[in-house]
């Protein structure tokens, strides 16, 4: 009688990939994939903990499972798996809670698991968690999110990152470029390279060896042995995105003028507060050299608006140096408490109501920037990569530099990079 199993994935783009990294150990075992809204003996929860919905998500999900086949097995993973595995293990309906280390040693736990057992907990101190486990999806997109570092070594006031998956380690990269090949023979075009702190790439051991290279390093290699034609870099610290890196990319073929880059705030008072690596100048400056060099590069951000003690005066600076700045588009995430951070000891604590006001605003201003931006390439020609999905006759893809672009479906334009007049 064959098994089946269901996923889903809270989160980050690192996540998506160790999804599917699971999926196909336990494929291997012998399940046989269903969506998460169908019926299966087991489902398979990948949780992130950057801010409280996530917690509220997982355990949403656990209840509508319970709901759908209140006979199957519950697993969790993922980092609120690894900061609260007893809260989650009291979640009724979860059977199994596996921490940063046993993730992917799921199919062996679930060997010993029975559902009228109480729920198990297989977790280890995260100091403990130092090896590198690679994943990328495979066969899902077109873009391919492709794993090359895990963990932070910085210590953010307002973060559990650290604390839910451990110091900064990574791949070395020829099974970087292994991994590639393997993804490039799958017929996937696009690779986006991801981490928890992807420009700390070259962190780790192997062979009792510790890595002597780093993230420019590895993109070089890529751009000159990989077998792919498009690569993307996900989220880099400014202070690690340096100047070589960002000629290197506007000289690239391969590398997309893409670039996503943390701001958190644009006070440096705050930026202080958050333990920040940098100031708001060296993030102008890297702005306005990707611009100088690729008048054309798109450019994210990532910003928290409501950080204790972030007053009237320091969000209007936030507010008015993205407004100065280049840039693209904005992720804007409301700070939320988040136990055993420094950032909590931090104060006065701003209003949930004023956090709420502050995101909309910089929302608003998000969507004015991708306007523009979008609206600067009209009439260029630009190479989009469609994606294999026919959503009521229409088709998706993204351009070089990450304008998304819908058209009429042609089955032949599937997974294929187009020349498209904008």
């Amino acid at each position: 009688m064959s098994k089946t199993v269901a996923l889903h994935t809270l989160g980050c783009k690192l996540n998506f990939s160790e999804t599917t990294a699971i999926g196909r150990l336990l494929e291997n075992d012998g399940f046989e994939k269903r969506e998460f809204e169908e019926m299966a003996d087991l489902y398979v929860i990948n949780t992130c903990s950057v801010t409280d919905n996530a917690d509220k998500e997982c355990r949403q999900l656990v209840r509508r499972i319970q709901k759908r086949a209140p006979e199957a097995m519950v697993v969790i993973t993922g980092c609120y798996a690894q900061l609260k595995p007893t809260e989650i293990a009291s979640i009724p309906g979860v059977n199994l809670v596996l921490g940063a280390a046993e993730k992917f040693n799921i199919a062996s736990h679930l060997k010993e698991l029975s559902k009228n057992d109480p729920a198990k907990i297989c977790s280890c101190d995260i100091e403990e968690v130092n090896v590198f486990t690679p994943s990328h999806s495979i066969k899902e997109r077109t873009r391919i999110f492709l794993k090359v570092q895990d963990g932070c070594d910085y210590n953010c006031s307002f973060c559990t990152i650290p604390m839910a998956r451990g110091k900064s380690r990574s791949d070395r990269i020829e099974k970087v470029l292994e991994n590639v090949e393997e993804i490039a023979s799958g017929g996937a075009k696009e690779i986006v390279l991801t981490g928890i702190n992807l420009g700390d790439f070259g962190k780790g051991f192997s062979g009792g060896k510790k890595h002597e290279e780093n993230f420019f390093d590895l993109i070089k290699v890529l751009d000159t042995e990989a077998p792919i034609e498009r690569f993307r870099i996900s989220s880099i610290e400014p202070n690690l995105l340096s100047n070589e890196m960002i000629e290197f990319v506007s000289n690239s073929q391969k590398f997309m003028p893409h670039f996503h880059i943390p701001l958190q705030s644009g006070n440096n008072k705050t930026l202080a507060d958050m333990r920040r690596r940098y100031k708001r100048e060296l993030y102008a400056e890297k702005v306005s050299l990707i611009k100088q060099l690729m008048p054309h590069a798109c450019i994210g951000v990532d910003v928290i608006v409501g950080f204790p003690g972030e007053t009237d005066e320091d969000f209007a600076d936030t507010a008015t140096v993205i407004e100065s700045l280049d840039v693209s588009y904005l992720h804007v995430f409301t700070y939320s408490e988040r136990d055993n951070t420094h950032a909590l000891s931090l104060g006065p604590v701003v209003p949930i109501h004023t956090r709420n006001e502050r995101n909309k605003i910089l929302r608003n201003i998000s969507y004015r920037k991708m306007q523009a931006f979008t609206e600067q390439h009209i009439g260029q020609t630009r190479k989009v990569l469609f994606e294999s999905v026919n959503k009521n006759g229409m088709m998706e893809g993204y351009s070089d530099n990450y304008i998304k672009i819908t058209a009429p479906y042609k089955k032949e334009w599937e997974n294929e990079v187009v020349e498209w007049v904008l």
